[in-house]
């Protein structure tokens, strides 16, 4: 039995995604229905709708601004911890090389 290629991870538009949630939200299909006619899968609509909610105030939680601003602070903490690191390793290296 051969195993299944995983389907390559899709990337889609705000404003596709904001689509998606207007459907969900009207009512008329549920989100299973929403997620099945587009060709989507079930989670990722669901996570949509739940971010649309926080996004909105109706739900708690970091809004997409907050989490982008996150993001954005964890990779800047991260090169200056590599930053660091390397002025340790230099001011250590030039500690030998003195005496």
């Amino acid at each position: 039995m051969g195993k299944k290629k995983p389907r390559p991870r899709r990337s889609f538009t705000a404003e596709f995604k904001a689509e998606i949630v207007e459907l969900c939200r009207r009512g008329d299909r549920s989100v299973g229905q929403v997620a099945k006619d587009f060709e989507l899968t079930e989670t990722a609509v669901r996570s949509w709708v739940r971010q649309a909610e926080v996004d909105a105030g109706e739900r708690d939680g970091l809004t997409s601004s907050e989490r982008e601003e996150l993001a954005a602070l964890r990779r800047e903490n991260r090169r200056l911890r590599e930053d660091v690191d390397i002025l340790k390793r230099a001011t250590a290296f030039f500690a030998t090389e003195t005496r």
